[in-house]
């Protein structure tokens, strides 16, 4: 924390704050906004950035004390909230999140009322803007890996995440209330969303993803509160899909809500004995327990899949479960290349679904 507060302090227009080659326990911190390094900086009198830009250059390895209640009383570990100008460069964060995800996974399978702590996201940035996370291994963590909220201008690349397929709630990348995010040549491999995408988030590129194992890349889910932001000007171009429970995937509670989903580009997209290839879920109920069965208020139009191919684990490949009251409108199928490895041909599902189909399209469109 001293070298962080010497770096937002100096007037030049760049600081490093280097972690050498080792192993290095830390506990919960937070980089708060500060002199230079605040979000809220202006520009000088020149009308030049007046802020200090700080790169963390990391070739150690982080990790938290042995007790993993010490960080897990917290929900972040390692935190950034209202600073500008900040990059992450290279480094590993292992949070030995074990222990937090064998209590979930007992408690899940027992009658007993086990409680257990939800853990701390490994890395997250709030409120913060032009950020850069280059390099980064985030291994083992307790709850989501990386946390982007509330954030302008992100660019995330060259991020390997990894843990266990049956991890719980190990999310690798969650955007929300942001803009301008760029995620590009990451590889994500855990026990929940490779990448999820909440309430708020405009303007989000990503690019040359491989996702597996985990439940895929989803928008949502949606539909948690009735004054809900809406998620707009999504892209994703080029990923690789392998063993996923769902590749991409729209979910929302079928409950009230003002939230929305418009402007979604999907492309060039392979899947590799995924088990839900396309999915739109405006029922979502994961475990089928306390589900709202109520109708979901989100409204999700123009959403485009251009040039999916691969393999199904399931032999609805594709579906779409949208809302009664506000059905899905302008859904456009392009080029799209599914089959079902069991011998049998696959096949499409669509309940209050609009929208249309071109070039080749298989399993046939049920739009």
């Amino acid at each position: 924390m001293d070298a962080w507060a010497v770096a937002c302090a100096a007037s030049a227009s760049s600081a490093v704050i280097y972690v050498p080659p080792g192993t290095y326990v830390v506990k919960n911190i937070v980089f708060s906004s500060q002199g230079h390094c605040s979000s809220s900086d202006g520009k000088d009198d020149k009308g030049t950035n007046s802020g200090t830009s700080v790169t963390f250059r990391i070739d150690g390895k982080l990790v938290p004390p042995s007790d993993y209640k010490v960080i897990a009383q917290s929900d972040k570990w390692i935190s950034f909230e209202g600073v500008k100008g900040v990059t992450i460069a290279g480094g590993t964060l292992d949070a030995g999140g074990a222990a937090v995800w064998d209590c979930k996974l007992k408690a899940s399978s027992s009658t007993d009322n086990n409680i257990c702590i939800q853990g701390a996201t490994s890395l997250t940035f709030t409120n913060s803007k032009d950020v850069v996370i280059n390099g980064l291994r985030s291994i083992n963590s307790q709850m989501f890996h990386i946390v982007i909220n509330g954030c302008e201008r992100v660019n995330v690349r060259g991020v390997m995440i990894s843990a266990p397929g049956n991890s719980p709630n190990t999310d690798g990348i969650h955007v929300q209330m942001s803009t301008g995010v760029t995620i590009m040549s990451s590889g994500i491999k855990t026990g929940d969303d490779c990448i999820s995408i909440g309430p708020g988030t405009k303007n989000l590129w990503m690019e040359s993803i491989a996702c597996g194992p985990g439940h895929g890349i989803s928008i949502g889910s949606l539909a948690k509160e009735l004054n809900e932001a809406g998620v707009e000007n999504v892209t994703l171009r080029t990923a690789a899909f392998t063993g996923t429970q769902n590749g991409l995937r729209i979910k929302a509670w079928g409950r009230p809500s003002k939230g929305y989903v418009k402007g979604v580009l999907f492309q060039q997209a392979t899947m590799n004995d995924v088990e839900n290839p396309i999915l739109i879920d405006q029922n979502y109920c994961p475990h089928d327990e306390n589900c709202p069965n109520q109708v979901s208020g989100v409204k999700i139009s123009d959403v485009r899949y251009q040039d999916i191919h691969g393999t199904s684990a399931t032999q609805v490949a594709v579906k779409f479960d949208c809302s009664d009251k506000n059905p899905c409108t302008a859904i456009r199928l392009e080029n799209v290349k599914l089959t079902y490895d069991q011998g049998l041909p696959a096949q499409s599902s669509c309940v209050n679904a609009n929208g249309s189909a071109f070039g080749v399209v298989d399993p046939a469109s049920c739009l």
